[in-house]
């Protein structure tokens, strides 16, 4: 809601809480029909929560109440601004193996380190969509297992599978074959030591980490670093680095919405908003690099 107010200062927020599946048609249909279409195009909806399972059951109930009605409106889906933090945390670990010429996701070996978290599962989701092969972290199999099972089912493909990490030594195996590896864990649990990144993680070329407050979530990781190289071939993105990115897109993602007459804007539209972002980024200094090294020709 912070970013909404930042973005629109004059905005009305009207908050409903504890909403389940059974509540959205209401919502739906109070949102759209007392003012009639040309009024409902200047109200948005905004699916927010802690609770994964319950916003996909609310999202499912509002796109099926708002494709029975005779117009609509857009409806953005951010729980707990999940999907833009994964959106951001997968945008820059592209960049940068595009700007260390590692190239794209797709074939990568991935370790998401509590993979079955609203963050975790959403890169995960993400990864996978970029045809990447995931490997998952859970206390729990059976937990890892439907989240595996889901994300593979969604893309076609087994390309998510699951270890169960009860004890730290246990991250070893998850991370052992990783060039990418992203800790999203909650706030103050590290996840990866120094020690696992430097025995057992011995492909990894990129650590991200959406952690800020410390310990953070891997080690030897600073909340600031953007790319920088924290021990020999392996470069770091910390989470204020992935954060400041994360502002960007849900601010783009509610701005999109603002001016679609309809549509639903969540993790897939917040990564292709911070997939391009961080494109033009890399094509921008590319072409900068390019001009500075261009031969001068001086006349005789």
């Amino acid at each position: 809601m912070l970013v909404v107010t930042d973005a629109f200062p004059d905005s009305n927020i009207f908050k409903f809480e504890n909403v389940t599946g059974e509540d959205a048609a209401k919502i739906v249909y109070d949102t759209l029909f007392p003012r009639g279409p040309l009024g409902a195009a200047h109200t948005k909806i905004f699916i927010n929560g802690s609770n994964f399972d319950m916003v996909e059951k609310v999202v499912e109930a509002t796109q099926k109440s708002m494709a029975s009605a005779p117009w609509g409106t857009s409806v953005i889906v951010d729980p707990r601004g999940a999907y833009s933090t994964a959106a951001g945390a997968v945008a820059k670990i592209l960049g940068v193996s595009l700007d260390k010429k590692f190239g794209i996701l797709e074939g990568k070996n991935v370790a998401v380190l509590a993979g079955t978290g609203p963050v975790g599962q959403t890169a995960a989701r993400i990864f996978a969509s970029e045809k990447a092969n995931v490997v998952i972290t859970s206390r729990t199999l059976a937990k890892g297992q439907v989240v595996a099972d889901k994300i593979n089912k969604e893309v076609v493909a087994e390309r998510v599978k699951v270890v169960e990490v009860t004890k730290p030594e246990q991250t070893a195996t998850a991370v052992k074959n990783a060039e990418i590896i992203l800790s999203a864990g909650a706030g103050g649990i590290q996840l990866l030591s120094a020690e696992d990144l430097k025995k057992h993680a011995t492909k990894c070329k990129i650590v991200a980490d959406i952690n800020a407050i410390k310990p953070v979530g891997v080690e030897g990781l600073e909340s600031n670093d953007d790319g920088k190289e924290i021990k020999t071939g392996v470069f770091g993105i910390g989470a204020l680095s992935i954060g400041k990115l994360k502002i960007k897109i849900e601010t783009e993602m509610i701005k999109r919405a603002t001016e679609a007459p309809q549509g639903l804007f969540d993790y897939a539209i917040a990564y292709d908003i911070g997939k391009q972002n961080i494109l033009k980024k890399l094509a921008k200094a590319k072409a900068e690099t390019a001009s500075k090294e261009q031969p001068k020709h001086w006349l005789p």
